[in-house]
């Protein structure tokens, strides 16, 4: 069995909702042994579905281990000592004022364990916002992403949480680049993400464009990305209702469809510039085309034509795909009498062949094993549990609410 690259390593996560955890599972997925330290109300996203666990718990706290612990008292805190002292990362989205109350800061971890490479994703970096939260709606909004998303006219968010996926994408990086640089310089093991700058290095490219496009226009410009306002381009119903998304971004793209859909070229359309000045008559054109063909026969063209296309799936059919199947892509596991499917980071050569199909743990399921772990003997343990400091799974608390029976 091959290991992943990070097998060996050791991550604390004192994370909640998704920056923190998504990152923590990544480095789960690179073979690191992910402990979840959870207060005694468990993440958030344990409560968010009929007051049990979420999609986003289920899939991003998979493998992990969970030991719950005070915090707020002395002995949560000596507890916490022996996890940093043996850990290689410490990794948290505690707001700034949260993360000062409960001393999980560089300079505590650090003077407990030097070698330590210490992450906080936060909501703001160096600034006048430095202390204040944020979240992945606030980092849309700040950064004109939610500007340009309109339901209804009025800004609103895209749905999911991708800029904090991408906060903890970047602070994988950041913990990667830590490990490389070495005990020899110990600045970069002091990471500090915000939310709200990881949001305004995605939007570069859309900032950089209305910049440009302004300046070629000679008066403000808000349209950030022009493909998107191409004619031709995006989702189109079938002839049995099915939904194909094309790709129309360059007179190329509009020749092949127009082969695989049986249309004669038509000289006045064969330039962008000029499909854009006809846009009504190209999406006419273009939906007519679509609905005269059932999705297969369509897709089958399109695919000989050399065309980019592919169906509009809904959530439940993602996973059925031979794509996603062959070879698969997700891992399947049980989780309270539950059967789960989650999709793998896409990354085999470094993720090596981790323990298989684990499923997300139960609030406090490791704590007396992570505790005897730290040397603690069982009096201990069971003194730390007695007094409210540790916290284990109560095997008869129901991890879902059962759906009210339906009057007769």
């Amino acid at each position: 069995m091959v290991p992943g690259i990070l097998a060996g390593k050791t991550v604390l996560e004192l994370g909640s909702m998704i920056a923190a955890p998504f990152a923590a599972h990544i480095l789960s997925q690179l073979g690191a042994t992910v402990i979840k330290i959870e207060p005694p109300a468990g993440d958030t996203t344990r409560k968010l579905v009929r007051g049990g666990p979420s999609g986003t718990y289920i899939a991003y706290s998979r493998g992990k281990k969970s030991i719950c612990l005070d915090l707020r008292g002395d002995d949560g805190q000596a507890i916490l000592d022996r996890l940093i002292a043996g850990a290689d990362i410490v990794l948290h989205n505690l707001s700034p004022g949260a993360a000062r109350r409960l001393d999980v800061t560089y300079q505590r971890c650090a003077a407990l364990n030097s070698a330590l490479v210490y992450c906080h994703i936060k909501g703001y970096g160096e600034g006048p916002l430095a202390d204040e939260p944020a979240s992945n709606p606030i980092a849309e909004a700040a950064t004109g992403v939610m500007y340009a998303n309109r339901v209804d006219g009025r800004p609103s968010r895209l749905g999911p949480s991708y800029h904090d996926q991408f906060a903890g994408s970047y602070a994988v990086i950041a913990i990667l680049g830590a490990l490389l640089a070495g005990d020899d310089q110990p600045e970069r093991r002091n990471l500090d993400l915000g939310l709200y700058e990881t949001g305004l290095h995605v939007a570069a490219r859309d900032l950089v464009a209305v910049q440009l496009k302004s300046q070629l226009l000679g008066r403000p410009e808000q349209e950030p990305s022009a493909e998107f306002a191409m004619p031709g381009y995006g989702a189109y119903r079938t002839a049995d209702q099915r939904w194909i998304y094309l790709v129309m971004l360059t007179d190329e793209h509009w020749r092949r469809f127009c082969r695989a859909a049986g249309l004669a070229e038509d000289p006045d359309l064969a330039t962008l510039r000029q499909r854009r000045r006809q846009r009504d008559t190209v999406e006419a054109t273009v939906r007519a085309a679509v609905e005269a063909l059932p999705f297969d026969a369509l897709a089958a063209r399109l695919a000989d034509a050399g065309a980019g296309y592919t169906e509009v799936l809904s959530a439940d059919r993602v996973l059925t795909v031979p794509q996603a199947r062959e070879p698969r892509k997700y891992a399947e596991f049980d989780f309270a009498g539950y059967a789960f499917a989650s999709p793998d980071l896409p990354l085999p050569a470094a993720t090596g062949e981790a323990e298989p199909n684990l499923p997300p743990p139960l609030l406090g399921e490791h704590t007396r094993p992570l505790l005897a772990g730290l040397g603690y003997a069982a009096a201990e343990i069971d003194a730390f549990i007695a007094g409210g400091a540790a916290h284990v799974h109560d095997p008869d608390a129901e991890v879902w609410a059962k759906p009210a029976r339906a009057a007769e």
